[in-house]
């Protein structure tokens, strides 16, 4: 059974919130400070349901002599799609010596992925990424008395790949994820006015798309999370080809701050 337990950033951000201090004399005499990992995602619009089954998550510390640590098990399945236009779960909380984390990394099942699409099931492989997990080069300062937030961009739309007429399965699971510190991050809102034209919503920087939603399809709300300060477009790609697409130029995003754009309406070819 997938058991995620979904949470959702709430629309205004305040730094505090974002890097904050676990509590008054808590850990101050013994260095420690807080890791917490949040992991959300970019869709993919031809699956029903994207499903990884993810076993423990490490990380490894700038000098030590014992290489990796482990900081959470979750040892459940996470439905990807599920973790989209805000939403986010938590694969890990956890106090820590100060210091410079360098990477993260995930291990993943030998077993238990796959991508639902119309409706069948079918299974993903994931080449060598049971043996030597997923790596990340995060450089993660965490700070005695502070809660250091890392956020994982799991690419759902880049990680699910057609396998080769050579494989078993029909499907390989490749992951592309992006980590960012929370904490130097800001969200684009707003809502796409016809909900009824399915939209997918991007951010663009210069020829690189950093973050994708699917805009909620009773309301056309959409979060795009996790953009590092800086100015993007925002582009509006209906699904309904009824609908033409749309831009938006030039918006800002600052660090710890969500960024509602308003409301967007789309015109009828």
């Amino acid at each position: 059974m997938i058991q995620t337990k979904l949470l959702r950033l709430p629309i205004l951000l305040i730094s505090g919130l974002i890097l904050f201090a676990v509590g008054c004399g808590t850990n101050s005499d013994t260095g420690m400070g807080t890791l917490e990992v949040r992991m959300h995602d970019a869709p993919i619009d031809s699956a029903d349901q994207v499903n990884v089954n993810i076993e423990r998550v490490e990380v490894n510390r700038e000098g030590s002599q014992d290489g990796w640590s482990t900081i959470s098990e979750p040892q459940e399945t996470y439905n990807l799609l599920e973790l989209t236009n805000g939403a986010y779960t938590v694969l890990g909380d956890t106090t820590l010596e100060a210091g410079t984390y360098q990477q993260i990394r995930l291990i993943l099942a030998d077993e238990g992925h796959n991508v639902v699409i119309d409706g069948e099931t079918h299974e993903m492989m994931v080449p060598s990424g049971s043996q030597t997990g997923v790596k990340l080069n995060v450089n993660a300062e965490i700070e005695e008395n502070i809660t250091y937030i890392l956020l994982l961009d799991f690419d759902a739309s880049r990680s699910v790949v057609k396998a080769g007429q050579s494989n078993s399965v029909s499907y390989l699971l490749q992951p592309v994820i992006r980590a960012t510190n929370l904490a130097v991050t800001g969200n684009i809102a707003g809502t796409v006015a016809q909900a009824e034209a399915k939209p997918v919503v991007y951010a663009i920087s210069g020829s690189d798309t950093l973050s994708t939603t699917i805009a909620d399809t009773t309301s056309g709300e959409f979060t795009l999370m996790g953009l590092e300060g800086g100015t993007y477009d925002v582009a509006i790609d209906p699904r309904n080809e009824e609908f033409s697409s749309s831009e938006e130029t030039g918006v800002s995003v600052t660090e710890g701050e969500n960024n509602d754009i308003g409301t967007i309406e789309l015109s009828q070819k």
